[in-house]
């Protein structure tokens, strides 16, 4: 090994043991100051203070520490204790390997009329579809900690309520918000497709994700959801879509009867489609359990972490050189008092 790897070598243990080495190179200064600044030899004072006689032990003391004298032999080991801890010694602790982020995901959730029918059972009651897809959607964000979710809702039109974030309380709270006929009675489907693109356009590539849920069929008028799933597809988004609402009855004292809406239709042909040309799964869900099965299942289908790059965190010990010094300092100081007494 030659002299330019080894001190290769040095320094990369250095930077590896301290995080600003180079301030090692003032442990000579106080030398270099006494060097550059000799005592006076002919006598005479400069200036006079009312506490010359303790400079003059002080100096003296100095004196003899570069013989080894105790007082200043402390406050040369303080000083180069007070050098170290400014070079921030650290230590790196054991290997870790945090999850990457998950996916880029937006929700898709009808707000059309039909919603508010009455045909779902939560805790024993009967809700609205609205307020089921609400609880399991809650439920769904707890499991989604890493990914980024966004939410958007649609009726007439398509809105987005919260854009791509990691706050998941943030979008929880807008989903509680939510209403039926917030955007109206009717049912875009293709306008929230297109819309939710838009937004996943700045994620990787392989992690977008749309979550579409609705109970009805697409209103004429509004963009064809086929053409906005051949866009989805081409810009690599899964969608997965969910084909939610009963059978158009409510169980009243266990006996079943007609909802007053009659059940609206579901264009399941439509939904599949969407997730057929764009890589997801088509799923249907009659009941708040079924929802709730689906939702696990897309959770399985797209995980959130995945191992990420191992690292060794970087503890600092500095404060460990840092109290030494103060301590020996404190000592350095009361030294010639401990001699006089």
């Amino acid at each position: 090994m030659d002299g330019r790897e080894l001190m290769a070598d040095w320094s990369s243990m250095l930077s590896e043991s301290f995080a600003w080495p180079w301030l090692l190179a003032a442990l000579p200064l106080p030398l270099l100051v006494r060097w550059l600044l000799p005592a006076a030899r002919d006598g005479s004072a400069a200036l006079k203070v009312p506490f010359g006689a303790r400079l003059d032990a002080v100096a003296a003391a100095g004196g003899r520490s570069l013989r080894g004298g105790g007082a200043g032999t402390l406050a040369w080991i303080a000083w180069a204790l007070l050098c170290i801890a400014a070079a921030r010694p650290q230590q790196l602790g054991e290997a870790i390997r945090p999850p990457q982020v998950g996916r880029g995901m937006m929700l898709a959730l009808d707000l059309s009329g039909s919603m508010s029918e009455v045909d779902m059972t939560l805790g024993r009651q009967s809700v609205d579809r609205l307020t089921a897809a609400k609880a399991v959607l809650a439920d769904f964000l707890d499991r989604r900690a890493g990914d980024r979710v966004g939410l958007v809702v649609f009726g007439n039109r398509a809105y987005v309520l919260a854009p791509l974030t990691l706050d998941r309380d943030t979008v929880r709270d807008q989903l509680q918000d939510s209403l039926v006929g917030l955007a109206g009675q009717e049912t875009a489907i293709g306008e929230a497709i297109g819309l939710a693109v838009r937004r996943l356009r700045d994620q990787p590539s392989d992690e977008r994700v749309l979550i579409l849920l609705t109970d009805g069929v697409n209103t004429p008028g509004t963009p064809d959801p086929n053409r906005a799933a051949e866009i989805a597809r081409d810009e690599g988004v899964r969608i997965h879509t969910i084909a939610f609402g009963g059978d158009g009855t409510m169980s009243l004292f266990g006996i079943k009867v007609p909802t007053p809406g009659g059940g609206a239709e579901v264009d399941e042909r439509a939904l599949q489609r969407i997730a057929q040309l764009t890589g997801g799964r088509f799923f249907r869900a009659r009941d708040t359990s079924q929802l709730v099965g689906i939702y696990a299942e897309i959770n399985r289908l797209e995980p959130v972490t995945r191992p990420g790059k191992s690292v060794r965190p970087r503890i600092e010990r500095y404060a460990w050189p840092l109290a030494g010094a103060f301590a020996l300092a404190l000592l350095a100081y009361l030294w010639p008092r401990r001699r006089k007494a």
